[in-house]
């Protein structure tokens, strides 16, 4: 399993228009084969920051669906990006 995770920044007051662009990419990716689970969210204190959470259950799934990442009007709005890839050997209840 596959865990993406991490953060991008853009203009605070572009934030809501930015995640509204991205809704077809959430839906997409929620019906692609292999996706557990993802999400990009508003950050509840940092106007600017959008938080990634993504889960899959191979590579080749996540790169099968990866070309549909963000636009290029999307790319020029993100100010700053971390953003990475976690292998998982094991799962288990908290």
């Amino acid at each position: 399993m596959l865990i993406i995770a991490g953060t991008l920044h853009v203009d605070p007051a572009a934030r809501d228009e930015y995640l509204a662009g991205c809704r077809l990419v959430v839906d997409a990716a929620r019906a692609a084969v292999g996706c557990l689970d993802f999400a990009l969210t508003a950050d509840l204190l940092d106007p600017g920051r959008i938080n990634v959470y993504e889960r899959w259950a191979s590579d080749e799934q996540l790169l099968a669906f990866r070309d549909s990442g963000p636009s290029d009007e999307q790319t020029v709005a993100i100010r700053d990006a971390s953003v990475h890839k976690y292998r998982i050997s094991a799962v288990e209840a908290p």
